[in-house]
């Protein structure tokens, strides 16, 4: 493999990140009971019924807005709503409709040319997964001890407040880690890999990849994973500085970019950040961020990391793992649009987290993971939505903000002005978080037409009102 054996579609792609339970739910799926209602505030166990022929009902909804790339969080069966805790790899969980579902909802995105990227939750199974569980009931004559780190028996899988007698994710009981330095483990973990590959998934977010640390585990994934198909995006979910994971493309294509995510909100929020709102996230964003710190931490990013691995990683706002983007900037929307406006113009795949693009608020997990207000288009924020369209429309149509050379133009005060560069296409990008007016001096290109957002320009310098963002063509 190389540094640029890497999907080109990465970077042409918008991606969505969908909470299976949380999305949408269609009668299609028959529904078990004790279900929360769809709208009531989600609890860290209850299940609210959204399914994957849900998903299908909505597409156009996705389409609409722009998004041709699905990440979906687990889909395997499971005894939790988040579907981190693995029963079995090889079935597609009975409440998301199944394999029926799953199928329809391939041919479905095939027909409007949506990807679709699986979440491989690869470091941990749970107590369900047959092989645990037939330690649990079986002890020491359960054939498949090596498949785990066990420590002592029987197991004790079920006492609050102590840690297991086995290796667990967090000391989570719930999670017994998979012991991958066990043969027919890794081997397993292989073929599910490539089992659904060979179904027509586009790729794999790899769940804590850093807790794999089996010599060769992530190299030979990726080699069997692209034998099959070539064009498959594999994303680690990496939270910090990811050299030794993308550099040198043997192991993964890019990382879900939460350095990005913390400047971007730096910058774009600065003193608005909710810290009580944040302070359960692995996320830093504190101290804010002038247009310098911003150019600095951006700068310094990018030096980490080859133009082919910036191309695939994953830039977001927000996750199922962080509060939603718009409580961690104190429920001020402005905030978001500024972000977006640096998410979506970046180098990188942007990805929207389900229902950031109207607004939803909510704290950490399980805040963050609420159900789709899909008949409360009264609280949905429609400015929000607007800006949302009108970004990917533009990076949509406009090859230099996918693919052209990133170039900070200017850096001062709270206003920060950079380009895409791609051929004879040049593409200004100015925004002021700042709470007034600000301009430029000369940046270096010749402004033209005005693209997308508020600002004016004399060809050589520009000029943004407070906490707005512009973007304009020019020319070199």
């Amino acid at each position: 493999m190389t540094i640029s054996d890497r999907p080109p579609w990465v970077a042409d792609a918008v991606f969505y990140q969908i909470f299976p339970d949380r999305f949408a739910a269609s009668s299609r799926v028959a529904k078990p009971a004790n279900l929360e209602a769809w709208d009531a505030p989600p609890t860290r166990h209850g299940y609210k019924g959204g399914d994957l022929y849900g998903v299908i009902e909505h597409l156009d909804w996705l389409t609409d807005l722009g998004v041709n790339a699905i990440y979906f969080n687990p889909i395997f069966q499971s005894a939790s709503n988040h579907r981190y805790h693995t029963h079995d790899y090889y079935l597609i969980d009975p409440l998301l409709g199944g394999d029926p579902a799953f199928e329809a909802l391939l041919e479905a995105c095939r027909d409007r040319a949506i990807r679709v990227v699986l979440d491989g939750v690869f470091n941990h199974a749970s107590r369900g997964f047959f092989r645990f569980n037939d330690i649990l009931e079986s002890g020491s004559d359960s054939p498949w001890q090596d498949w785990f780190t066990i420590r002592s028996l029987p197991l004790d899988a079920y006492r609050e407040g102590e840690p297991p007698n086995y290796s667990a994710w967090w000391n989570d009981p719930a999670l017994p880690q998979l012991n991958t330095e066990t043969p027919a483990v890794r081997e397993y973990l292989m073929r599910v890999a490539e089992h659904w590959v060979r179904r027509g998934i586009d790729g794999w977010r790899f769940d804590v990849p850093e807790e794999i640390e089996t010599v060769g585990f992530w190299e030979e994934m990726r080699q069997r994973v692209r034998a099959i198909n070539s064009e498959a995006y594999l994303v680690g979910e990496v939270w910090g500085q990811a050299q030794d994971w993308v550099n040198d493309g043997s192991r993964f294509d890019g990382v879900m970019n939460y350095p990005i995510t913390e400047a971007n909100l730096r910058f774009a929020a600065a003193e608005r950040i909710d810290d009580d709102v944040v302070a359960p996230v692995n996320l830093s964003l504190t101290p804010p961020l002038d247009a310098a710190g911003y150019a600095t931490a951006v700068a310094e990013h990018f030096d980490l990391y080859p133009p082919e691995a910036h191309q695939s990683n994953l830039n977001l706002l927000g996750s199922h793992d962080t509060a939603r983007v718009l409580s961690m900037v104190g429920a001020d929307p402005d905030s978001v649009s500024l972000a977006a406006v640096l998410m979506f113009t970046l180098p990188g795949a942007p990805c929207v987290y389900y229902g950031d693009e109207i607004g939803i608020p909510g704290h950490q997990d399980p805040g963050c993971r609420a159900g789709f207000p899909w008949d409360r288009q009264d609280d949905w924020n429609h400015d929000l939505l607007a800006t949302f369209r009108g970004l990917i429309a533009l990076r949509s149509t406009t090859p230099a903000l996918r693919h052209g050379e990133y170039r900070t133009l200017s850096a001062e005060g709270s206003m920060y002005v950079f380009s895409r560069t791609l051929d004879d296409g040049v593409v200004v990008i100015a925004v002021n978080a700042g709470e007034r007016g600000a301009s430029t001096g000369p940046i270096g290109v010749t402004v033209a037409d005005l693209v997308w957002g508020q600002g004016t320009s004399d060809g050589v310098s520009v000029s943004v009102p407070r906490r707005s963002a512009a973007i304009w063509s020019a020319t070199r």
